[in-house]
């Protein structure tokens, strides 16, 4: 089996590489960026499987698992995350996905899920798919408050502090004391970062 592992984590992708080449009928190829992956799909390469990381570069979340099924309707894709929710995971398997992959899996379950949609099936961990949308991949939004979140969904939007103070009834400093502090929480240095970190976490 043939297998596509596109992922910008080193660690990730090498371990992938050693769990499935260690099972011996298994040949994988790397590469860190969905523009990478697409290069080698519009090449001709052929692949039983390609995983594709949710957040990588170039990936756009579900855009990227779209044009990968586009290029050849008979590819297996499946996208692999440690951060999407239970809600992208079943719009990613809607979509035509051959599976969705919790980074949080054992490398033996990864493996058996690999070997599962090559052959064919349609995988999602069973644990995952039922786990309450806060507890199935939002570790960030534990981090913030109620008002916190409201404000960085304005962030994600491109609103002022302004528009935000306005939406929420808030005063225009209140708001900016907000955005002060869930910087901090999420490690954000300015508002776009802010807003690319919320949408790697399929926050909103």
């Amino acid at each position: 089996m043939r297998v596509l592992i596109a992922d910008d984590h080193d660690l990730l992708r090498d371990t992938l590489e050693v769990f499935l080449e260690g099972e011996g009928n298994f040949e994988t190829v790397t590469v860190a960026t969905f523009a990478e992956a697409e290069k080698l799909c519009l090449r001709g390469d052929r692949f039983d499987l390609v995983l594709l990381d949710y957040s990588m570069p170039g990936m756009n979340g579900l855009e990227g698992l779209k044009r990968m099924l586009d290029l050849n309707g008979e590819r297996r894709v499946a996208i692999i995350s440690g951060t999407a929710n239970r809600e992208i995971a079943e719009q990613a398997l809607a979509a035509g996905a051959a599976g969705f992959l919790p980074k949080t899996l054992s490398g033996k379950s990864l493996v058996n899920a690999v070997r599962f949609m090559a052959m064919g099936e349609q995988y999602a961990p069973l644990d995952f798919m039922r786990a309450e949308d806060e507890a199935a991949g939002n570790p960030l939004a534990e981090r913030l408050s109620r008002r916190e979140l409201e404000v960085l969904e304005g962030l994600t939007l491109g609103k002022s502090n302004k528009e935000i103070a306005r939406d929420l009834d808030l005063r225009e400093p209140t708001v900016k004391l907000h955005v002060k502090t869930l910087y901090r929480k999420i490690g954000a240095s300015n508002r776009t970062q802010a807003a690319m970190i919320a949408k790697e976490a399929g926050l909103f």
